[in-house]
């Protein structure tokens, strides 16, 4: 269980901190002391995953027992306790939109319906089962149909965040510099390695997948607001993320060369891109989504939240 990253916090907690936290490292997998502490606690939330796209479809196993089975006694002892349960799922239990499946040219590709993703009525599409990419998807959508199940039959008193692609500090690991040497990470610590190392950034399959891009601090007041008001939250799935801050994967590495440059006062490569194919980079059985743009309304409805900090803010403050 890697914990590097909040050992500041821990070993030994800063002044502010002291005796507010209560730190045990285990593996929820087979750690007996599971079930006492979510008794002690008035509140559970589970952030427990993989969830690095490299390890889709080239750990497939341990992907699905991850983010299904080991998370399975976490729902249970919450509902067999009556403790409230806040889950991290994923913006990939939406997997493809409909707009994808039509032509290019369409004119039902500009249609939002098409594209724009809402927690109680958009589909979820994934790919074949040999596209085995989609067993991280599919294993965190089977999990959330388990924990609305518990509410439904047993009370269990939950709610479901699904985050849309939060960046900045301290987030995921550059490889060699502030983590393992060996995986691939997410899209901005992988721009970050190559920006870092002065490697043109490598471009999935011509970078033209769709993403937003929402800032940490917005998205942790969006979670705050979850645990305060449990009577506003409490039985509803949340997409958190920014509609504004949709960019291609193509045009944030444009943005991240150009904001990379600025900080680091280093000039742009004269080649800051390459494309490589998704069975070069990630191996054979990745599949990639299109576009995912969150619909906003039900957290601001029910929270009142909305993201605050535009895309080119936030890479700034992350890569500074």
């Amino acid at each position: 269980v890697y914990c590097d990253k909040i050992r500041h916090l821990v070993d030994p907690p800063p002044p502010h901190l002291a005796g507010r936290i209560s730190f045990h490292r285990l593996n929820i997998k087979n750690d007996s002391r599971l079930e006492g502490l979510i008794k002690m606690a008035d509140l559970t939330i589970n952030l427990a995953a993989i969830c690095t796209p490299a390890d889709y479809n080239t750990r497939p196993l341990d992907t699905i027992y991850s983010n299904f089975i080991d998370a399975l006694p976490v729902v249970k002892y919450c509902s067999e306790n009556s403790k409230r349960l806040i889950h991290f799922s994923t913006c990939e239990v939406y997997g493809k939109t409909i707009g994808s499946f039509l032509p290019k040219d369409h004119p039902l590709r500009k249609e939002a319906e098409f594209y724009v993703l809402t927690e109680d009525e958009s589909p979820c599409i994934f790919g074949p089962i040999v596209k085995q990419r989609w067993s991280y998807a599919c294993a965190k959508q089977l999990i959330e149909r388990l924990v609305f199940a518990e509410g439904a039959e047993n009370g269990l008193e939950f709610t479901i965040v699904r985050p849309f692609n939060w960046i900045g500090p301290r987030m995921d690991f550059i490889p060699g510099v502030d983590g393992p040497s060996e995986g691939v990470p997410r899209v901005l610590a992988c721009f970050s390695n190559n920006l870092l190392r002065r490697e043109p950034l490598k471009l999935v399959d011509g970078g033209e997948s769709q993403r937003t891009f929402v800032y940490i601090k917005d998205a942790i007041e969006a979670v705050l607001l979850m645990i305060e008001n449990p009577a506003r939250a409490n039985g509803h799935i949340f997409n958190v993320g920014n509609p504004d801050n949709e960019v291609t994967v193509r045009e944030l590495a444009e943005m991240m060369t150009e904001v990379y440059a600025k900080v680091s006062g280093e000039p742009p490569l004269e080649e800051p891109v390459i494309d490589v194919s998704a069975k070069e980079f990630y191996g054979e059985g990745y599949d990639d989504s299109d576009k995912r743009i969150p619909n906003m309304t039900l957290i601001n409805k029910q929270l009142g939240w909305n993201p605050k900090t535009p895309l080119k803010d936030l890479l700034e403050t992350t890569l500074t």
